[in-house]
């Protein structure tokens, strides 16, 4: 019999809607993919060299626990550079992705009934994470005209006794927003001694303003990053946690039980990637940018609110009301009806109901031509 942690579990729609859209082309349908938040790009090659090399080498062994030294150098070494932080290589953990460093980090953190702030919408699997590991998610719910994005006055009002930390994710999944230097500010001012959690796995993806890290502004924080999303690297499983340095000793040990370290070559492409050419990486944010202003511009001619144009990541979350109010009923009808794969909004909680999310992590030829589909089937 499954625990009822593990039963009760509610599914990630997104999947949920791939999955059924790839059922649908065995059936030979033909199905446009604005769903999943994957890059459409290959990985680029000489990150794909550095990997062959390493296993052509004879570097298929286990590493240190938290990681290879060279990886985690260079892990410093970009956010020197990028953000002027120092961050000691110690106080990296690189893990089999960014969501094995947030199930590390919340065993580790949390106790029964411990609560962890978040905004809602969100991501999907935060409130799962936190449940998991016995605690309790504390939903601040965002105000729409101003992209969901969480407000330094609101947290102070949630923070009590039983806060264990707050969490946050900018670039933002599922809006696309991008928290302001001024709002990080005042974040880390109004936590004070409780830790924020930064999930930064779209850093880099930033199309106006300025791109920035929690560690500018507080030392109090545990960073979540990763390959993933900037480098096209979904499948390499690679990503890292930043922690406090009196916090790492605990992580490591739970890092060591439950995963012993990460792959070996994968770690040696994480280094060609943060090191090598990076002239894919921009022209990756070039092409988003166009297939960004393109897709707000068709959506609100078919009629989706979008109120707060996002700004990073590369979704679009719209508001779909007047369309229909079930966004899960929506999103299925729209995929069974004309083949245009969307996540329904309830995926990232009640706060984005009515709500649909759009990836443009596709062609610009096979978002005009989704757009084209649902022009022509709800107008």
């Amino acid at each position: 019999m499954l625990s009822d942690k593990v039963a009760n579990i509610p599914p990630f729609y997104v999947m949920e809607v791939l999955e059924r859209a790839q059922q649908l082309e065995e059936e030979g349908r033909d199905i446009i993919h604005l769903e999943i938040g994957e890059p459409d790009f290959p990985t680029a090659s000489h990150i794909c060299d550095a990997a062959k090399e390493a296993m052509c080498a004879g570097n298929t062994k286990y590493t240190h626990s938290q990681g290879l030294i060279e990886l985690r150098q260079a892990i410093s070494r970009n956010y020197k550079g990028r953000f002027d932080v120092d961050v000691d290589p110690a106080q990296i953990i690189v893990t089999s992705g960014t969501s094995s460093a947030m199930l590390l980090l919340f065993l580790a953190m949390i106790d029964a009934g411990d609560e962890i702030i978040m905004s809602n919408p969100h991501y999907a699997c935060y409130p799962n994470f936190v449940r998991t590991a016995g605690g309790v998610p504390d939903f601040i719910y965002t105000n729409e005209d101003n992209g969901f994005m969480l407000q330094a006055d609101d947290l102070a009002a949630h923070i009590n006794s039983e806060t264990k930390a707050i969490l946050i994710n900018s670039p933002s999944n599922p809006t696309g927003q991008v928290l302001s230097a001024e709002t990080l500010m005042e974040i880390a001012q109004v936590a004070g001694d409780v830790p924020i959690i930064s999930d930064e796995i779209y850093q880099g993806l930033v199309y106006e303003g300025e791109d920035h890290t929690i560690l500018e502004y507080t030392d109090n924080a545990f960073v979540l990053n990763g390959f993933s999303k900037l480098y096209a690297m979904t499948g390499w499983r690679l990503g890292y946690l930043i922690s406090p340095k009196k916090y790492i000793r605990t992580l490591q040990k739970v890092q060591q039980n439950l995963f012993i370290s990460t792959n070996t070559f994968v770690q040696y492409a994480g280094i060609a990637a943060l090191e090598g050419p990076q002239e894919q990486t921009q022209e990756m944010v070039r092409t988003y940018n166009e297939r960004r202003l393109y897709l707000i511009g068709r959506l609100r001619e078919i009629g989706f609110d979008i109120r707060n144009e996002p700004k990073g990541a590369y979704y679009v979350l719209a508001d779909a009301r007047k369309f229909g109010e079930e966004s899960l009923a929506l999103s299925r009808q729209i995929l069974e009806d004309i083949g245009v794969a969307i996540t329904p909004g309830i995926d990232f909680g009640q706060g984005a109901e009515g709500h649909l999310r759009f990836s443009y992590a596709n062609s610009l030829e096979n978002i005009k031509e989704g757009m084209d589909r649902l022009e022509k089937y709800l107008m």
